[in-house]
């Protein structure tokens, strides 16, 4: 995500960096650049106009001016501005109240609502929360069959409603039984179309009326760009949203919805969808983002990644192999498991700030391409207890059987254990040189 608007700035800044000094006429000069990469990265133009009106207002000023690093103080107001663009600190969800919770989920056909909600269900319950997933959608066809097979996916409850029903009342008796089955938040995923119309209004007027809800979250598809932010607004006008889901962020490069809405509605945008799995949900933080656009990365949301998919007690056991030189194959593909629960390993490497993972020259001999993970646990797989403890019993014979049982080649098996062992090699001499020598090999 992003990416267009990243690399425009991230070059507007280049040429920032290589004047000792700026002078009034190099600030307006890189603003006019900025503008340009915004205004094509499709964000609202009023929004535009008011971000660089507020950023010249500061560049041009003492703290500027009379720095030792003006460039760098430029992209620091930069920073500052483009994350209370999009949002003031991290929006919070309100789930206050007697259970269960109910949780409006609005949007349009096609922005991935009935996905969003069993996204936000996983979320939940993994908070420890216990949610409850309510079709209110009556009307696309298979739409509530959707949600039930989701719902089954995932291990959330999920209410049964009888074809019968009105989207009101489901959304009574799902209250009823979530209140006697003890769930404490109510995901309502309603009905949309195929635009905003006014029956599709009054009934979402009808439910906000019986529900009450703490939440009503709309949900947009990201890669609409100016439409997403219209739709957001259109919708806020009615029904006074809470905030916004953004979904298909990994598909959007531009980013002109993400950096608009809060701009023209005022509401904030509180998660985004970034994949097709259920976990493919993320917490949207105003300030994080703003560090990827400028290139900065997003290391606190690496290690969350990483927290949540590694245990305190394998990690301690990990590091003992490590320093007894005992990390077999049969670690190594525990490690790409817990890897690959992290997300996609190409957005991983776009949280790192610099030139990513694939130019570090000490590592050119590790692919990190989705597809040679799979492929990696495969061969792995395929090989006894004893062979993946000791690699240097895999002759031919068995580097054949191998290949066959895994369904790959002699040759992606040669180029597994050439990587396993250059990264052994790596980690020999981190041990003995520390930080100092990584750094030394890497040469970032």
């Amino acid at each position: 995500m992003f990416d267009n608007l990243s690399e425009k700035l991230q070059a507007v800044f280049k040429k920032l960096k290589g004047h000792g000094k700026l002078n009034e006429g190099d600030i307006k000069a890189a603003l006019r650049e900025v503008r340009l990469a915004l205004l094509e990265g499709d964000v609202h133009f009023k929004v535009v106009r008011d971000f660089i009106d507020s950023i010249h207002s500061r560049a041009i000023g003492q703290e500027v001016m009379a720095s030792l690093t003006p460039a760098q103080q430029v992209i620091k107001i930069v920073h500052q501005e483009l994350a209370s663009l999009i949002g003031e600190g991290e929006p919070k969800i309100h789930l206050s109240g007697q259970s269960p919770i109910p949780v409006m989920l609005v949007g349009l056909h096609g922005c991935g609502k009935t996905t969003t909600a069993a996204k936000l269900a996983v979320y939940f319950k993994g908070k420890r929360r216990f949610p409850y997933l309510v079709p209110a959608d009556v009307y696309r066809p298979a739409a509530i069959q959707q949600l039930q097979l989701l719902a089954e996916e995932s291990g959330i409850e999920f209410y049964e409603s009888n074809p019968a029903e009105s989207p009101l009342e489901i959304c009574q008796r799902a209250r009823q039984r979530a209140m006697a089955g003890g769930y404490d938040i109510m995901l309502v995923d309603t009905a949309g179309r195929l635009h905003i119309d006014e029956p599709l209004m009054e009934e979402l007027q009808e439910l906000k009326g019986q529900l009450h809800p703490k939440e009503i979250l709309l949900v947009a598809d990201a890669m609409t760009g100016q439409d997403a932010v219209n739709i957001a607004k259109a919708f806020n006008d009615v029904l006074d949203i809470d905030g916004v889901i953004l979904t298909k962020m990994e598909g959007d490069a531009r980013g002109g919805a993400a950096l608009s809405i809060k701009g023209v509605t005022g509401k904030p945008i509180k998660f985004i969808g970034t994949g097709e799995k259920l976990d493919a949900l993320e917490v949207f933080h105003p300030d994080r983002m703003a560090s990827r656009i400028l290139g900065m990365g997003d290391i606190l949301s690496v290690i969350e990644k990483a927290q949540a998919s590694f245990d305190e007690k394998e990690a301690e056991e990990l590091e003992r192999k490590l320093i007894k030189e005992a990390f077999s194959l049969e670690d190594f593909r525990d490690q790409i498991r817990r890897i690959k629960k992290m997300g996609s390993i190409e957005n991983i490497l776009n949280l790192i700030p610099g030139p990513g993972i694939g130019r570090l020259k000490g590592l050119k001999g590790i692919q990190f391409q989705e597809q040679e993970l799979v492929k990696i646990e495969a061969i792995i797989n395929s090989m006894t207890p004893k062979e993946r403890r000791n690699h240097g019993i895999l002759n031919g014979s068995r580097r054949l059987r191998i290949a066959k049982g895994s369904g790959t080649t002699v040759q992606d098996v040669n180029r597994l254990l050439k990587q396993y062992t250059h990264m052994l090699k790596v980690m020999r001499k981190v041990r003995k040189g520390g930080t100092r020598e990584l750094y030394k090999m890497l040469r970032i």
